[in-house]
């Protein structure tokens, strides 16, 4: 979903940057306030933007003009550093890739971090919310959360596509167009990412409970560990 210079309009790609200027002032905002809280929660989020990285340099080719296939990472962001937090990690994670490793573009990451970072963000935080809140387990919870928040970023980067290059072409056919080119790719990293967000985060609860202390869970008793102010 990596949209690569010159494939946007100037007035379509600034106007995702004013949309995703306008998420990051509060996530912003927000980093500063729980910095102040806690001092821990600095090198935490820099640890979450550098697993973001990561995850989202795994490329595979599509048939899709310009753009590229790949794990998100910002649904288990979203779930572990908050939804406004990711949006900031992840316009850092984009402009460094499109830097050093010739990911995406300067002029896109305002519509690779809404795509990516805000859309995939959210809506994969707020399907772990609502399965939460239903009782799902939480392994559950989370491998939904990755799922739909990988879709999701590719359901909206095609739009982006769609609106910018669909000429005489009905908007929506193709927007759908856009879509079924990263679908052979994107469904098989859709269900790694959502098996891999449910293993982390599963892991982190059972490990290192103390830093998820928004995240409500069953939990042995353990004197040791002392609660850490780092969740959402």
């Amino acid at each position: 979903m990596h949209i690569e210079d010159g494939i946007l309009s100037p007035a379509a790609w600034g106007s995702w940057y004013a949309v995703t200027v306008a998420f990051m002032i509060p996530g912003i905002r927000q980093i500063k306030k729980k910095v102040q809280e806690n001092l821990s929660y600095k090198p935490f989020l820099a640890m979450t933007g550098v697993g973001v990285f990561i995850i989202s340099c795994m490329h595979l080719p599509v048939p899709v003009t310009g753009s590229c296939s790949h794990p998100c990472g910002t649904p288990l962001a979203a779930i572990i550093v908050g939804p406004l937090a990711t949006a900031v990690i992840s316009a850092i994670v984009l402009f460094f890739q499109a830097i050093f490793l010739g990911h995406g573009g300067i002029t896109t990451i305002g519509a690779n971090t809404f795509s990516m970072g805000i859309c995939g963000g959210i809506s994969g935080w707020l399907s772990w919310k609502l399965l939460r809140r239903l009782k799902c387990p939480l392994w559950l919870a989370a491998g939904v959360a990755g799922f739909v928040g990988d879709l999701v970023t590719y359901l909206v980067s095609a739009f982006e596509l769609a609106l910018s290059l669909h000429g005489n072409v009905p908007l929506v056919k193709q927007w759908m167009i856009f879509f079924m080119g990263y679908g052979p790719t994107q469904l098989p990293l859709a269900i790694a990412e959502a098996v891999f967000t449910a293993a982390v985060l599963q892991i982190m609860v059972n490990r290192r409970p103390d830093l998820l202390p928004g995240i409500k869970f069953r939990q042995k008793s353990n004197p040791e560990v002392k609660p850490n102010v780092i969740g959402n």
